[in-house]
């Protein structure tokens, strides 16, 4: 099972309101595990292990200066440390858990920023595409 769905808010912290914190929190945690219990209870059921990944940011444990996404990575962080406690949770049980924390990718998020600035994120002057994502996704399927 994939986790995908995310969004992010990018304003100064002190401009973050309850409703962004609520919008943030339904999406990036609620959704993760709601969805996380579901596939986990499958998964179990069938007795046959399983692997569970989500989607976070690398701005969790590389902010980036003038990005301001403090709340917005608060959420994807919590993520993070999710994944960590369920892997250890369920490892006797086969189901691994995993995130791809990828930098900027090329979607519709970032399709009105211009190329040459966003490449200028990443420290290898590069943008993912979302093949590249896909192919760090589905890396974990066939290892034990």
């Amino acid at each position: 099972m994939v986790a995908n769905a995310g969004i992010y808010l990018a304003k100064p912290f002190t401009d973050y309101t309850a409703e962004d914190l609520q919008v943030l929190v339904s999406t990036n945690l609620e959704g993760f595990i709601y969805i996380t219990q579901l596939a986990v209870k499958q998964m179990q059921a069938q007795k046959s292990g399983g692997s569970i990944v989500s989607i976070t940011s690398s701005m969790v444990e590389n902010p980036i200066a003038g990005v301001p996404v403090s709340l917005s990575m608060f959420t994807k962080g919590g993520l993070e440390a999710a994944l960590r406690c369920l892997a250890s949770e369920y490892a006797k049980e086969h189901i691994r858990f995993n995130a791809v924390s990828p930098g900027i990718v090329d979607t519709p998020l970032v399709a009105e920023n211009p190329k040459e600035f966003l490449k200028t994120l990443s420290p290898m002057g590069t943008i993912s595409t979302v093949e590249d994502i896909a192919c760090a996704v589905i890396y974990p399927k066939n290892r034990s």
